[in-house]
């Protein structure tokens, strides 16, 4: 069998042969390499360099987004802490609230890091609740233990998604 000048081979993957190239750069792509966008197949380069285009958080962003994060989770464990089961129902409010303010004080800007840090803050704050339950004086009940675990994981994913928007792969 011979080959003719006109086989591609993957850019990234030299010895592949291909028939495809990204709809962006013309570059020959292999199936490993081709990511599926709505307007046909692009290289992993150029998706990712057009990805970069909303990043737009700014260094200062991520510590006023870890403040205000773990310091609304904090307050909000506490007083779910009263409430005992009713804590439950809280939790998806309150993540609500303390990503609605993360919005706030950062201006609407985005990054994928900076929702990671909001919602590795908003678990750091509830946890610190359930450390100081934990090692506090008097006596150890088990039920509001598991409400504040619960509250914690409610809030640290109602923040992870309200932040992080809607994915569909």
């Amino acid at each position: 069998m011979t080959e003719d000048a006109t086989t591609l081979y993957c850019y990234n993957h030299p010895n592949i042969a291909t028939g495809l190239r990204c709809n962006n750069c013309e570059r020959p792509i292999c199936p490993k390499c081709a990511v599926l966008t709505p307007t046909g197949y692009r290289c992993k380069d150029c998706v990712r360099l057009h990805q970069k285009t909303f990043e737009t958080a700014e260094w200062y962003d991520y510590p006023l987004a870890f403040i205000v994060a773990a310091v609304l989770s904090y307050l909000g464990s506490l007083i779910g802490l009263r409430i005992s089961f009713f804590i439950i129902f809280l939790a998806p409010v309150a993540g609500m609230i303390i990503a609605e303010a993360v919005r706030l004080v950062v201006r609407r800007r985005r990054s994928r890091k900076l929702t990671l840090t909001s919602a590795a803050a908003a678990a750091i704050g509830s946890g610190i609740v359930i450390i100081a339950y934990l090692t506090g004086s008097g006596y150890f009940r088990i039920l509001p233990f598991i409400y504040l675990g619960i509250f914690a994981f409610i809030v640290t994913s109602t923040v992870l998604y309200r932040l992080g928007g809607i994915r569909i792969k």
